[in-house]
């Protein structure tokens, strides 16, 4: 159900921003690519970048989260993500529609 609902999060924040182009197959592959980074890169990159995090009070997290959106968007074909602070505004809808859509299933 986690899979679902990041892949309809993926899809609003695809049809709200402008700087973000994906087809039906690069929104499927990049939920499955930012389900693995989530489950294996990012708590390694956090725990590299704790001090940073904590001295920026947790802002530090937000562009690790555009960093890993970017990257994703880099691998997977079908995904274009224009600049930094778009994949910082596509994590953020990406974060808060999936947390509406937990809430409603």
């Amino acid at each position: 159900m986690h899979l679902v609902t990041l892949a309809v999060s993926i899809w609003i924040a695809t049809y709200i921003l402008p700087g973000v182009d994906a087809t039906y197959e690069g929104i499927a592959v990049l939920t499955i690519v930012l389900l693995a980074f989530n489950l294996f890169l990012k708590p390694i990159i956090s725990f590299l970048t704790l001090p940073l995090t904590i001295l920026t009070l947790g802002l530090f997290a937000l562009v690790v989260n555009a960093g890993l959106v970017m990257l994703a968007a880099y691998l997977v074909p079908g995904v274009s993500i224009d600049t930094f602070l778009t994949a910082l505004f596509f994590s953020l809808i990406v974060s808060v529609a999936n947390a509406v859509l937990a809430i409603v299933r």
